[in-house]
């Protein structure tokens, strides 16, 4: 990786912030050598500074020691409500401490997806020493790393230098806030390095080559970008390009071959773990080679030499014993469950979870089956499963939590099971058969929020060892599984929620009338839980009147719905009344509610004994009127303000004729707006199809048509209500239902 803008190569102490002038100086010098202080005190391979922006809801990484650029970049910027090691630490005023892999991918699933290391990790926020009365907390934090060699713990001494270090930061960030001049963090973060080594005189570096150059096979040196910064003529024989070319490069830059996420992989985990590892690649020449990487704090030293593919890595296996299955590896493994972790973020409902860690989780990891388990009502529930038979779920749907199995472990625990083989299973449950005919299980709770909300079962074919490493990479899985499925929940019951509450604001059935057919539909816009506030309703007077309102209440909210009820209550009250005073007497109720939200509402009083229909409107799109045998045409109403505006509003109705087989089509504007269309083209194409329509055929019919044009053309963005009036030209009219 190149350096960053606006900085030099840098030889060893901290470089330039930039723009940020406040933290230039000596401010600068001595928050870089504590940084630098510490790591070597506590044996820290890595150290990270983290300032919090004005607002205090962002930490920027100020400054990182023993950190590769391309691992400090996409953690330079945290959210105080990221679940994160130091936003944990920083805003909860707490020392976080993760002992190794497995405990991060635990607590932590993005971070142990992401970084699917052995490495120990230490957050701790920045408090003065001692705190001063009064004093507000700094809202810095500290970040550091130990090599996957460390113990899982730390010990007294290296707990006491964290300790004092942080002191020793938070105090310095106190004084320069309260002389006045706050520390900021740097547009960039700073990239230091340690002390390098005394230099070796001219003899000693003769004698350091000499002996480099009599070792049999290539020798070459990695800076902990990756970059190549020394290489043997041997080693650049055999990897095939001279050495001018990869001094100063990136082995997968400068050669092709080893543009693959395989070596890559190895060497992320050797820059961050600090831990020795080898592989073996092979050049187009087709001669394997094995690599060797040796970690440090200021590099990786690498060794090449001729692969001896003849020989197995491992002892054979018994003849009489079931080889593993094969698993993909951790990089191949990695980019499809990078691929499953995007495409997590965006299932909805608890159902797609299911298909989407099926259909990339189970060919991932070389899994045969899999079954996602939820706690309710102190049992599990299946909620999906792949590769398993219905017959089977069957038989484990709605298993008492109080039942000691692998199952329900995790949910009292918290800690994941895995079983390479049968007889594990057996025997630490004795009593329990699963009977799907497996060989290898991984039992992982699903926790969500610090709870616990189901388990997660993958199943093997074959004996699986479940490596460490597979391990950290599983129980993030379940981690972030479990995060989207308790939002796909909560989506589903909240949408449930919405979608009763809507519907139970609207008619269930409408009245009959002798002579009078009706038709109403309501179909609510792609909003996901958003609840509407359109609504239609048909209120009888008598055998022969009737009252009709389509209403439509301003905004997508809990709010519109609740006064979208009102509105219809205050209709039915007023119902029977002359059409503009029904409209003047609901306008006075909401303005006395001062609801914030503005209605607009057509209403229609319909006399079939007069043959005659009353209609006035608040700010209302306007009717559509098809007498028999006739075309539709819009009905030119005298404007009314909107309900809910004004108390003094006057409305004004007007009369027209409604004779037998006269159709009238009340609607709101979710079914003539269209995006990029002038709405009276909307208004046009709807009086269209309804001209279109054949007077013999139902009203019912007509509604569908209407509804599926609307649902069948440009994404729209409001919900539709529409109710048909049709005077029947029968003795026997028929009324059609209302539908949904």
């Amino acid at each position: 990786m190149g350096n960053l803008p606006g900085r030099g190569p840098g030889a060893g102490q901290p470089e330039p912030a930039g723009p940020a002038e406040d933290f230039e100086g000596a401010g600068q010098r001595a928050l870089g050598e504590t940084l630098i202080r510490i790591c070597a005190d506590a044996g820290a391979t890595t150290g990270m500074l983290y300032l919090p922006d004005p607002a205090g809801r962002v930490l920027h990484l100020a400054m990182t020691i023993g950190l590769a650029r391309e691992f400090a970049l996409p953690w330079s910027r945290v959210v105080m409500d990221d679940s994160l090691p130091v936003a944990d630490a920083v805003r909860e005023g707490r020392f976080v401490w993760l002992g190794g892999q497995e405990e991060t991918a635990r607590r932590y699933p993005r971070l142990g997806l992401v970084l699917p290391y052995d490495f120990a990790l230490a957050a701790a926020p920045l408090v003065p020493d001692p705190v001063p009365e009064g004093a507000e907390s700094t809202g810095a934090g500290l970040v550091l790393l130990w090599p996957g060699s460390h113990a899982p713990y730390l010990t007294d001494l290296e707990r006491d230098a964290v300790d004092s270090a942080c002191g020793f930061l938070a105090n310095h960030l106190r004084r320069a806030a309260d002389a006045g001049h706050p520390v900021r963090p740097p547009t960039y973060p700073i990239m230091l390095r340690p002390l390098p080594p005394p230099t070796p005189g001219p003899a000693e570096a003769a004698a350091a080559m000499a002996f480099i150059r009599r070792l049999p096979g290539g020798n070459c040196a990695l800076d902990l970008n990756g970059t190549i910064t020394f290489i043997t003529a041997e080693a650049a024989e055999m990897l095939g390009a001279p050495v001018s070319r990869l001094r100063g490069a990136m082995p997968w830059e400068a050669l092709p071959w080893m543009d693959t996420p395989v070596i890559e992989d190895h060497y992320r985990a050797a820059a961050i773990s600090r831990v020795p590892r080898s592989f073996t690649a092979a050049p187009p020449s087709g001669r394997h080679l094995r690599f060797d990487l040796h970690p440090d704090d200021t590099g990786i030293s690498v060794r090449i030499t001729p692969a001896t593919l003849d020989e197995p890595a491992h002892p054979p296996a018994a003849p009489e014993a079931v080889p593993p299955e094969p698993s993909p590896s951790r990089a191949t493994a990695l980019y499809q469950l990078m691929h499953l972790a995007a495409a997590l973020t965006e299932a909805v409902h608890a159902r797609d979870v299911v298909d989407q860690a099926a259909d990339l989780l189970v060919p991932a990891l070389g899994a045969q089956a899999l079954a996602l388990l939820v706690a309710e009502e102190q049992r599990l529930h299946i909620v999906g499963f792949r590769g398993y038979t219905a017959e089977l779920m069957a038989r484990y749907d709605g298993i008492p939590l109080n039942i000691h199995t692998a199952s329900t472990h995790g949910l009292r625990t918290g800690e994941p099971l895995f079983f390479a083989d049968a007889d594990e299973l057996a025997a630490a449950f004795p009593a329990v058969v699963i009977g799907d005919g497996m060989a290898a299980w991984a039992f992982l709770p699903l926790i969500a929020s610090g709870r616990p909300i189901g388990t997660l079962i993958l199943a093997y074919a074959r004996p699986r060892p479940f490596v460490p490493g597979e391990r950290a990479i599983l129980t993030s899985l379940a981690g972030l599984i479990a995060q989207a499925l308790d939002r796909a929940r909560l989506y589903d019951s909240t949408h449930q929620l919405a979608h009763s509450l809507q519907t139970g604001l609207l008619p269930r059935v409408l009245p009959s009338v002798p002579h009078l057919e009706v038709a109403a539909s309501y179909l609510p816009a792609a909003h996901g839980l958003d609840i509407g506030g359109d609504f239609y309703d048909l209120i009888r007077i008598d055998d022969t009147t009737v009252a009709a309102a389509v209403g439509d209440v301003q905004g997508h909210n809990v709010n519109a719905a609740a006064l979208m009820g009102q509105v219809r209550t205050a209709v039915h009250a007023s119902a029977g009344a002359h059409p503009a005073e029904v409209l003047a007497r609901t306008n006075r109720l909401l303005t006395d509610l001062e609801p914030g939200l503005f209605t607009s509402c057509v209403y229609a009083h319909i006399d079939l004994a007069a043959r005659t229909a009353h209609l006035a409107t608040a700010g209302h799109p306007p009717p559509l009127l098809r007498h028999a045998g006739g075309r539709a045409q819009m009905l030119h109403l005298p404007p009314g303000l909107l309900l809910g505006i004004d108390p003094d509003a006057s409305y004004t109705s007007v009369e027209i004729p409604f004779e037998p087989g006269t159709l009238l089509a009340l609607y709101t504007d979710g079914l003539i707006e269209v995006p990029g269309e002038d709405l009276e083209d909307g208004i046009a194409a709807v009086a269209a199809r309804i001209t279109a329509a054949q007077e013999h055929h139902p009203v019912s019919r007509l509604a569908d048509d209407l509804i599926g044009q609307a649902r069948g053309g440009a994404p729209r963005s409001d919900d539709i209500a529409l109710l048909l009036l049709r005077f029947a030209r029968q003795s026997d009219g028929t009324r059609d239902e209302p539908r949904e």
